[in-house]
């Protein structure tokens, strides 16, 4: 057990790990969880990446996700969402995750403040900055 728990610390980068109290429920896919390079935690709602969702989202991080054939989620970008959007940053945003392979997002909300939400964001990212 300890040899599992050593190689999980040792793994570094962003990488989902889903989560296994949703495991037997049917909505299981609408929540999710991410691994920062801290090793941080963070919950997320998974959403299908279409403009209305986008379009809704206040005072969050945003990843935009694809997934392998094994069905292994990985981060395409990563968007902080404002609380004043702009809905033109952000459709230029989805066109270029859609064409770069994201076909979900992934949403944390938890975050109370500007502060906690750019903490999270600069953890969870592995590309180039993007706020909206």
């Amino acid at each position: 057990m300890r040899d599992l728990r050593n190689d999980r610390t040792r793994r570094t980068g962003v990488r989902e790990e889903r989560l296994r109290a949703t495991a037997g429920l049917r909505s299981s896919s609408t929540l999710s969880s991410w691994r920062g390079r801290s090793g941080r935690r963070y919950i997320v709602g998974v959403h299908p990446l279409n403009e209305t969702e986008l379009l809704e989202v206040t005072d969050a991080v945003i990843l935009a996700v694809k997934r392998d054939r094994t069905g292994n989620g990985m981060v395409v970008d990563a968007a902080m969402a404002a609380s004043d959007p702009s809905e033109q940053t952000r459709l230029r945003w989805l066109a270029k995750v859609q064409d770069l392979g994201a076909t979900e997002l992934h949403i944390h909300r938890l975050a109370a403040t500007e502060d906690d939400r750019r903490a999270i964001f600069e953890d969870l990212r592995e590309n180039e900055v993007h706020a909206s």
